[in-house]
C-alpha cells in the first residue's frame, strides 16, 4: 500500500524526479553517444533530440525581464498568490504571465515573436491566401495528401481548420503580420493560468489553486507556449474546461449556459487539432471532481453542433483523419524511429514542462486520498499523455504538441511539502531559463 500523509509524498516527489531526471537524460545522451540517427531526415540539422533543435548559446533583449519576472516568482510568488484577492490574482497572473512568457521569447530579439508564425510550414502563409472560407472548407480534405498537387503545407495538413480559421481571422482584422500575429497569440497563451485557476477554484479548493498559481505562471513551457500555434489550442482547451467546472459546480438550470460554452470551446478545440478528443479525459477528470454528471449531454450537444457546423460547409473530420494518417505515414512518421520517440517523447515533455512534472506526478499519486482534485486532473492529463503517444502519431515535436495537458500536470506540484516550494519554483525558472539561452528551439 502507498504510504500515506508529508513523508508518503516526499518520497513520491523525490522517485519522480528522480524517474525523470533519468529519463531527460536517458532521450539525450541516447542519440549522441550510440550515433543514433533519430532524425525527421538525413539532411536535417544536427539537433540535440529530444527537442526540435540545436545548440545556441546567447543573451538577448528578453534576458533582463525574463530573469527579473523568474526571480520575483521565486521569491514573493507563493505569498502573493496567498494574499492577493481573487480577481487581482487572476489579471496578475495574465500579466506576469504575459511578460514571463514575453521576455523569454525575446531573448531571440524580435525574431522570437515572429520567425515561428512566418515560416512557410506554419499557418500564417496560408491564411493570407485564403479568398472564401466556403471554398477553404469544402476542398479541405482533398489538400492534404502529398499526391495532391497543391497540397497544403506541413502545420495546416497535419490539423482540422480550426487553427487555420484563427490565423484567417488574424489576417481579416489586420494582424496577419508576422509579429502582430505572434503578439496575438503570446497574449492568448499568458491566459492559460487564469484558467486553470478557474477550473481548480471551481472546483472547491481556492487553495489549492492559490498554491498553484507560481508553478503554472513561471512555467518552462512558456519557451514553447509563446507564439505556438499549439498554445492557442491549449488556452481554448483550458477555457472550455474552467467552463465545464463552472457548469458542474451549479444545478442544470444555473448552470446550461456554462455547459453549452464548455461544449462550444472544447468542441471547436477538436477542430484545431486531432488530438483533442483525448481532452475528453480531462473533461471527465473535472466532472469527476465536482461529483456532478449533467453538464455531460448538454456539453456534448454543444460540441456536436460545432463539429455539425464544419460539416455542413464541407469538412468532416471523420474523412479528414485517415487521409492525414496516410501522409504523416508516407512522410514524417517512416522516418523517425518509434523506437525511440515513444519514450523519448516524454523526455521533451519533462524538457519542456519542466523536470519537475515528474514530481509533480508523483506527488498527485501519493496523496490521491487527501488531494483527490489534483490527483484526478493531473492524473487525466498523464492518461492523455500515454494515450496520445502509444498512438503513434506525435513522434517528436511534442514540446508544442503537448501544451494542452502540461498545466494541468503541473497542478501536481501545488501538494509538494511547502517547505520545497520556493526550491521547486527555482528548478522550474532555470530550467525554462537554461533552454532558451542554450538552444535554438524551431517553436
Amino acid at each position: 500500500m502507498a504510504e500515506r500523509g508529508p513523508t508518503g509524498v516526499r518520497r513520491a516527489a523525490l522517485c519522480g524526479a528522480g524517474g525523470a531526471l533519468l529519463l531527460v537524460a536517458a532521450s539525450v545522451l541516447v542519440p549522441l553517444l550510440t550515433g543514433w540517427d533519430v532524425r525527421e531526415r538525413a539532411d536535417e540539422i544536427a539537433g540535440v533530440p529530444p527537442l526540435h533543435g540545436y545548440l545556441d548559446v546567447k543573451v538577448g533583449p528578453g534576458t533582463p525581464l525574463a530573469v527579473l519576472v523568474g526571480a520575483m516568482a521565486v521569491m514573493i510568488g507563493p505569498a502573493v498568490a496567498e494574499r492577493l484577492g481573487w480577481r487581482r490574482l487572476l489579471v496578475v497572473s495574465w500579466v506576469v504571465s504575459l511578460a514571463w512568457l514575453l521576455g523569454l521569447a525575446l531573448v531571440d530579439g524580435a525574431s522570437g515573436l515572429s520567425r515561428v508564425l512566418g515560416n512557410r510550414h506554419e499557418y500564417l502563409p496560408t491564411a493570407r491566401a485564403v479568398a472564401s472560407v466556403p471554398d477553404l472548407l469544402a476542398s479541405y480534405v482533398e489538400h492534404i495528401p502529398y499526391t495532391s498537387p497543391d497540397n497544403w503545407p506541413t502545420h495546416v495538413a497535419g490539423h482540422p481548420p480550426g487553427m487555420l480559421l484563427f490565423f484567417v481571422l488574424l489576417v481579416r482584422l489586420g494582424l496577419g503580420g508576422d509579429l502582430a500575429a505572434g503578439v496575438v497569440v503570446t497574449v492568448v497563451a499568458a491566459t492559460l493560468p487564469a484558467a486553470v485557476l478557474v477550473t481548480v477554484r471551481a472546483l472547491g479548493r481556492e487553495d489549492l489553486a492559490r498554491r498553484a498559481a507560481p508553478y503554472l505562471v513561471v512555467t518552462p513551457a512558456a519557451v514553447f507556449l509563446a507564439v505556438s500555434a499549439d498554445a492557442v489550442v491549449a488556452a481554448v482547451v483550458a477555457w472550455g474546461l474552467a467552463a465545464l467546472a463552472l457548469a458542474s459546480r451549479d444545478s442544470l438550470r444555473a448552470g446550461w449556459p456554462w455547459a453549452v460554452a464548455a461544449g462550444l470551446l472544447l468542441g471547436y478545440a477538436v477542430q484545431m487539432s486531432y488530438g483533442m478528443p483525448l481532452a475528453g479525459l480531462l473533461a471527465l477528470a473535472v466532472l469527476g471532481a465536482n461529483h456532478r454528471w449533467w453538464p455531460v449531454p448538454v456539453a456534448a450537444l454543444a460540441a456536436l453542433a460545432v463539429d455539425l457546423v464544419f460539416a455542413a460547409l464541407g469538412f468532416s473530420w471523420r474523412a479528414a483523419l485517415p487521409v492525414l494518417r496516410e501522409r504523416y505515414w508516407d512522410g514524417i512518421a517512416a522516418e523517425r524511429p518509434a523506437a525511440y520517440w515513444l519514450w523519448a517523447d516524454l523526455g521533451a515533455l519533462l524538457l519542456s514542462g519542466g523536470l519537475l512534472l515528474g514530481s509533480a506526478v508523483g506527488a498527485a499519486w501519493a496523496a490521491r486520498r487527501s488531494e483527490p482534485v489534483v490527483a484526478l486532473v493531473a492524473g487525466g492529463a498523464l492518461l492523455a499523455v500515454l494515450a496520445a503517444d502509444a498512438t503513434l502519431m506525435s513522434k517528436a515535436e511534442v514540446e508544442r504538441i503537448w501544451l494542452p495537458f502540461m498545466p494541468w500536470l503541473t497542478l501536481g506540484l501545488a501538494v509538494l511539502p511547502a517547505p520545497w516550494h520556493r526550491p521547486a519554483l527555482a528548478v522550474q525558472v532555470l530550467t525554462a531559463l537554461v533552454v532558451q539561452h542554450l538552444l535554438y528551439t524551431t517553436w
